[in-house]
């Protein structure tokens, strides 16, 4: 695994591109897109180690992003071309900016579970195709509202128009779209003009590589990035056992059967990650190989 700092300018994808030159292999995947614009931390996967991306990609992620209130964007980010004054709001033409406490109270309102309608220019399949794509040809897209949840959300810093705030939300969460929706709330329209992603559960960006210095000696153990789950720990022959797919009865029942469990072998190595359902450990993806 690779935990990169993704420059701004940069896609996900690109990311993936240039760690297959560096490393020379194509078995390569991120978890968690950033958008181009957005900067911050990027998890990749090398190897058959990218079969772990969703034990990743579902931990709540921390951003700190950049916002102008005044005007909507048809991105909801600075990349975007400016839609009228105020759209989505019901500010009053020419009344003051919104006061400090102001702008407080409408970042709290955030707060918790709730559903949010996802970006028009977004990577959410719409009939088999990218949300995105069909918006750039011009054609409407109306994208079903998600279930999200805002565990916390912070002012950082406010000069109107200019806003900083940080928020740490689940998986699934787009904060372009939190941006949009404050800046509905409080009747300017408001678009995010950067974003850096500074954690993705107990990873953070400051254990980061830069693009640039990505070489074959930065690749991380696989265990590295699923520090956050419950481990078991397994014996050479139970680890033989695991890569042939068997199960590994006589486990605790003390983990939710929901909640995923990595089995780990002498010297940190990461077996396989599984459930323990009714005292068996059960692999759903596995590592290392029998033999």
């Amino acid at each position: 695994a690779l935990l990169i700092d993704k420059p701004a300018g940069w896609t996900s994808h690109d990311v993936v591109a240039r760690v297959r030159r560096v490393l020379n292999t194509r078995a390569v995947g991120h978890t968690g897109t950033l958008d181009p614009f957005a900067t911050g931390l990027l998890v990749v996967l090398v190897g058959r180690a990218t079969r772990l991306a969703r034990f990743v990609e579902q931990q709540a992620k921390t951003y700190l992003a950049g916002a102008r209130l005044g005007f909507a964007t048809t991105t909801d980010d600075v990349t975007g071309e400016r839609l009228e004054e105020g759209r989505g709001g019901g500010r009053p033409a020419g009344s003051a900016a919104p006061s400090r406490a102001e702008l407080e109270a409408a970042l709290r309102g955030f707060l918790g579970p709730q559903r949010q309608r996802p970006p028009a220019y977004s990577a959410k399949q719409v009939a088999g195709e990218r949300s995105y794509a069909k918006a750039r040809r011009g054609e409407r897209v109306e994208l079903a509202d998600v279930d999200i949840v805002v565990h916390a959300i912070d002012l950082v810093a406010y000069d109107y128009p200019a806003l900083e705030f940080r928020a740490t939300v689940s998986a699934g969460t787009y904060v372009r779209a939190i941006g949009r929706d404050l800046g509905a709330r409080l009747g300017t329209g408001a678009h995010l003009t950067a974003l850096r992603r500074e954690a993705i559960g107990s990873l953070g960006v400051e254990e980061a590589v830069a693009l640039e210095r990505v070489t074959p000696d930065a690749v991380r153990a696989p265990l590295e990035v699923l520090r956050h789950l419950d481990r078991i720990d397994v014996t050479a022959d139970e680890a033989k056992a695991l890569g042939y797919g068997q199960a590994l009865p006589d486990r605790p029942t003390a983990v939710p059967p929901d909640r995923p469990v990595a089995a780990v072998a002498e010297g940190d190595r990461l077996v396989a990650v599984g459930r323990v359902v009714e005292g068996r450990f059960r692999p759903e993806v596995v590592l290392e190989p029998a033999g």
